[in-house]
């Protein structure tokens, strides 16, 4: 059962403030309190639309603490706005904590759409748009962040990463490592004066970087690995094995040999009585 105040989701300007919208501006304005993630920063967009509703603090180091102060104060029935320091709150930062928490609690969340860097770097890198996998920034640790790049080598869909100047240059050649030479679209300050995009490839985009000094944030925006691709890789790894350990492969997992037959065929893209007779003359 919902009860008390509303959680508002509270989309800001990721550099343009024109990108605000009419009804975030009025939300923030009719809210009991607005929770902000840097009210420092806040304060900026705020005094520019002369928007004088009280601010407190929600960030990533009191994000458990301060969720229960908030989710009191709506359980009394106040209303609280949720605004990070640019973009749409939840995507990569503390909200997904304090959404989590308010639904939990039966509180009302909703959601006032607005920009998203990842959403503006997706529709004008030139890459595909329909499936993407978006990933923020990737783990620092470096176990973590192996697994997760072993994870994307095979991923079909477009990658959305985000990145930090002093990070971009090894976060490149890592990438490149390990996903190969693919075609790149590097988004920089989006929005802001001094926006660019450049639809490149790895190792052009190394070239370019070390030639010149990475300023500003960055969305990296990288191509899916092909279908084709993939299956191939699968094929030569089905062809390196006999085809004996092939069929011992399925029929250790409880298939019949016939059916595991016609799925040796398959890996392999040869006939089933092709397989049928190599099994015989190994026999």
């Amino acid at each position: 059962m919902e009860t008390g105040g509303k959680l508002y989701l509270c989309a800001t300007p990721i550099g343009n403030l024109e990108d605000i919208t009419y009804r975030v501006v009025r939300t923030l304005r009719e809210v009991n309190l607005i929770a902000a993630e840097d009210t420092r920063n806040s304060i900026k967009l705020l005094n520019h639309f002369e928007i004088k509703t009280p601010m407190t603090s929600y960030h990533e180091y009191n994000k458990i603490e301060k969720a229960y102060q908030l989710i009191a104060k709506l359980r009394q029935g106040m209303d609280i706005a949720l605004i990070t320091d640019a973009g749409t709150p939840g995507i990569s930062d503390p909200g997904e904590d304090l959404v989590r928490m308010c639904l939990e609690e039966g509180i009302t969340v909703t959601s006032l759409p607005g920009a998203a860097a990842c959403i503006t770097a997706l529709t004008m890198s030139g890459q595909k748009t329909r499936r993407f996998a978006f990933e923020a920034f990737l783990p620092r640790d470096k176990k973590e962040r192996g697994f997760i790049l072993q994870k994307l080598k095979e991923e079909t869909r477009t990658i959305v990463l985000y990145e930090a100047p002093h990070h971009l240059i090894q976060t490149l050649q890592e990438l490149s490592d390990v996903l190969g030479n693919r075609s790149l679209s590097v988004c920089r300050e989006l929005t802001k004066r001094h926006e660019e995009m450049r639809k490149t490839t790895f190792v052009d985009a190394l070239t370019y970087y070390q030639e010149h000094e990475p300023r500003g944030e960055y969305v990296l925006v990288i191509e899916g690995e092909s279908y084709e691709t993939i299956r191939q890789k699968q094929q030569e790894g089905w062809e390196a094995m006999t085809l004996e350990a092939h069929m011992v492969y399925y029929e250790e997992q409880g298939i019949a040999r016939k059916e595991a037959m016609r799925l040796v065929a398959k890996d392999r893209g040869i006939s089933k009585r092709d397989v049928y007779q190599q099994l015989l003359g190994q026999s």
